[in-house]
């Protein structure tokens, strides 16, 4: 099947997903083959350029794997346990070339996407951060180049590949994972309903109940909490790239309702995964 028939296909991958994911692995590829140094740090992890592209090449296969329908474990879940196996894996895997790093990704998100057609729409798939259909997985893998596009993007000074159709595109794993990466000490004792609504049209909720979060993607009743905000401001929060008080103090979150004041915090009750 060519791409074309991958995205025409009903209830396996939204429309625009399917390219989504290849346009941004060749992206990230082509920003790695112009790179000087892959030794340069990435601003904000502890990775350089090289590491982190050999992460993403990793998980990349890893996930292609998975969707090929293999078995294959990777933490227990836990953004902690995640991040272990990350460090375990990127010490036994020695690549940091650019060039065969730029290549492997960009084949892994086509194998991916080649294996991800085979699947049932209703088949759950096991993945990292748990259970899946297959949607949901390619939203994850867009969702994981996206946040590691952006970190090599800043190392070499290019510009980045995220935009409002992107990320609209990551919601439903955004969705799906915000449950499962809870910070338990921030949301103890809260109680609170919001309603985040990006600018552009999407929009979900998300109540939050002495530590028990739900995440809908429907808007609350009666929210405590509306947050409007930039959908690449919204990823870059999500995902722990950027702080919420630059977003608000640059415009790009506003916040109504009887607890406006909850919207900086609102990024603050979940680990990026």
């Amino acid at each position: 099947m060519t791409e074309e028939t991958t995205e025409r296909r009903p209830g396996l991958l939204p429309p625009g997903l399917g390219r989504a994911i290849r346009d941004t692995a060749d992206e990230i590829a082509a920003l790695l083959r112009d790179a000087p140094d892959t030794g340069l740090p990435v601003p904000g992890l502890t990775w350089t350029v090289g590491e982190t592209a050999a992460h993403l090449a990793q998980a990349n296969l890893l996930m292609a794997e998975v969707a090929a329908g293999h078995a294959r474990t990777h933490g227990d879940g836990t953004p902690g346990s995640i991040a272990d196996a990350n460090s375990r894996v990127l010490a036994e895997f020695g690549e940091r070339a650019a060039a065969p790093l730029a290549d492997l990704i960009a084949q892994q998100a086509a194998d991916f996407l080649t294996a991800i057609e085979e699947r049932d729409p209703e088949e759950v798939l096991v993945t990292p951060l748990g259970p899946m259909d297959p949607a949901t997985f390619g939203s994850y893998l867009l969702t994981h180049m996206l946040g590691h596009g952006y970190d090599l993007a800043r190392a070499l000074r290019t510009p980045h590949m995220i935009d409002r159709t992107r990320v609209e595109l990551t919601l439903p794993f955004m969705l799906t994972a915000m449950p499962r990466v809870v910070d338990r000490g921030a949301v103890a004792g809260l109680t609170a309903r919001f309603t985040v609504r990006l600018w552009g049209g999407a929009r979900f909720g998300v109540t939050v109940v002495d530590g028990a979060v739900t995440v809908s993607a429907r808007p609350v009743d009666r929210p405590d909490c509306t947050i409007f905000t930039e959908p690449v401001a919204f990823l870059l929060m999500g995902l722990g790239r950027r702080g919420p008080w630059g977003a608000v103090a640059r415009g790009r979150v506003l916040s109504w309702g009887r607890k406006p004041w909850l919207a900086p915090r609102f990024p603050t009750l979940f680990v990026a995964p």
